[in-house]
């Protein structure tokens, strides 16, 4: 009897040794790591912290592909006071961390005073497995969520990214989507209502209009484009004119999102939507489109070009500098004939021009949904009566555009005169604007754009009616006034013609060795259109 106590008693004490022992090792061998390890949870990703709901675009399919997601990363740290030497370890580390020698000492040297000190916020696998292969003591690896964009530079201006809070008090969106959504994607954030613990709430996922093949198939178009011409900058578009989606929207120069501390501030910023631009002779397409809505003048209506226009002590010039005799206004588009323009824009008369600019979402934000879009203006012609500005303005200069506004306004003649808003989220339904030109018009518009691309052969697609038109706009020297010699070249194109799958909108800015738009942008529109027909499988116009 008093055995089977005594070995009672010692099973209770040999179990109780080591629930103590547990104890002191938690607490104090390992308290270090422990407190260390909390102190990691609650600064990177934090126990009450929700995770960030994902961005995704689809494919023609619907099916969904992830643009923006969270993804668990390694993550090295070192609690200091179990740092036996600093100097050493510093040494061994720096090479491997990628942390400047003085750095590395300075946050490993710090004793009792601190407990935490992050090392490397996203460790490579070879990072990690130098870590394990040392043990280096004091130095720990914990795997922590962050923000993670597998396509990588692929839409970048439109995804934006996602960055420390300036308080600590967890991740804020920076540009683009992450920005404009980022209370809906950050989710809720728990909290402790006394001794209960209130859990976070996800954030909501996010689904795009983009297409990730149409994306790709754009961006590669447009960066093999700049790399030819060593353009200074460059975007592309691609939109469903009879909806308003848009499908993809890219630009160059961009940056990839997981490593946005590499790039300058100014390459997160969205061009198509934060810039404007005077358009050129894409602007033609607008003003005869004006013109024979308004009845003021019909595709056969005859011009006769001298070469030249003078107006309030300014001569206007063709860009090839020649006199084309007499021309109808179709000839003037299939030429891109300057002085035409202006003719066309005198018979319209100033007020009506004016209204139909309006009417065409000139001068006002598209409310696409994306942070930062501007106005453009049409002051030149609001605030002023010179002959001058409205001549220029009818073919494209002395007004500004974004380029949104500019493929919204040609996809408005290509969905039969009906202007439609863009937008990128796909649970939004279509919206229409307003109609700013009569079937008729855009019909009319349409065959003297399908003209100019036959006459021009280089955007024509066997088999396709393809309306398009480009613009070489001389770049507006913002310094002396007046313009420099440098070019933006612009093409904007939908297809099939008569009942269009998509309009596409080429630019690219200063080309080296070039100066008309029909030998760089104009090959790139087709090359990305004959893609667009491909994939969409869509029937030919003619068989033959």
């Amino acid at each position: 009897m008093k055995f089977r106590l005594f070995l009672i008693i010692s099973s209770f004490a040999c179990l109780y040794s080591s629930l103590i022992y547990h104890v002191y090792d938690l607490q104090i061998v390992k308290g270090s790591y422990y407190t260390a390890r909390a102190l990691s949870r609650t600064r990177l990703s934090g126990y009450l912290m929700p995770q960030r709901g994902g961005i995704y675009f689809s494919d023609k399919n619907g099916t969904p592909v992830a643009a923006a997601i969270t993804k668990a990363y390694p993550v090295i740290f070192a609690v200091p006071k179990d740092v036996k030497d600093p100097e050493l370890m510093t040494a061994e580390l720096s090479g491997i961390l990628n942390i400047k020698n003085d750095k590395l000492f300075s946050m490993l040297n710090k004793g009792s005073e601190d407990e935490y000190e992050l090392l490397v916020k996203k460790a490579s696998n070879g990072q990690v497995d130098k870590i394990k292969e040392l043990k280096p003591a004091g130095i720990y690896i914990e795997e922590e969520n962050f923000r993670f964009y597998p396509l990588k530079t692929l839409a970048s201006h439109v995804l934006g990214f996602v960055g420390s809070a300036s308080d600590n008090s967890g991740l804020n969106g920076r540009y683009g989507l992450e920005l404009l959504y980022n209370g809906g994607l950050g989710g809720e954030e728990g909290r402790l209502d006394g001794e209960r613990v209130i859990k976070p709430i996800a954030g909501k996922n996010i689904y795009l209009t983009i297409d990730s093949n149409i994306e790709t198939a754009a961006e590669e178009v447009l960066f093999n484009l700049i790399q030819k011409y060593s353009a200074d900058q460059g975007m592309v578009m691609v939109q469903d004119p009879k909806t308003g989606k848009i499908l993809a929207m890219g630009a160059y120069p961009n940056f990839d999102p997981n490593n946005f501390s590499d790039y300058k501030i100014g390459d997160f910023l969205n061009p198509i939507v934060q810039s404007v631009f005077e358009p050129g002779s894409v602007m033609k397409v607008i003003t005869m489109a004006a013109g024979l809505d308004s009845g003021k003048l019909t595709a056969d209506t005859t011009f006769y070009d001298s070469g030249s226009l003078t107006l309030n002590g300014f001569t206007i010039k063709n860009w090839d500098k020649k006199a084309h005799g007499k021309v109808t206004m179709t000839e003037v588009i299939e030429g891109s004939i300057n002085t035409g323009a202006a003719y066309a824009g005198k018979l319209i008369g100033k007020d009506l021009f004016y209204n139909y600019l309006v009417k065409f979402g000139l001068g006002e934000k598209t409310n696409i949904g994306l942070p930062g879009e501007l106005n453009g203006s049409l002051n030149n012609l609001k605030n002023s009566s010179r002959d001058i500005n409205f001549a220029t303005a009818a073919f494209g200069q002395g007004i500004s555009l974004t380029p949104i506004q500019l493929i919204s306004s040609i996809s408005a003649i290509a969905n039969g005169g009906v202007l439609m808003k863009p937008y990128l989220i796909k649970d939004e339904s279509p919206v229409v604007v307003r109609r700013v030109i009569s079937e008729e018009a855009s019909r009319e518009t349409t065959k003297m754009m399908v003209s100019a691309v036959k006459k021009a052969v280089i955007a024509q697609i066997p088999k396709f009616d393809i309306a398009g038109k480009t613009g070489t706009a001389q770049i507006p020297d913002f310094k002396y006034g007046g313009y420099t010699e440098n070019y933006i070249h612009t093409f904007v194109g939908f297809a099939p013609a008569y009942n269009p799958k998509f309009t596409v909108m080429i630019r690219i800015d200063n080309p080296k060795n070039v100066s008309l738009a029909g030998l760089t942008v104009v090959p790139a529109f087709r090359e990305l259109a004959e893609f667009l027909l491909n994939y969409y499988n869509v029937p030919p116009d003619y068989l033959d």
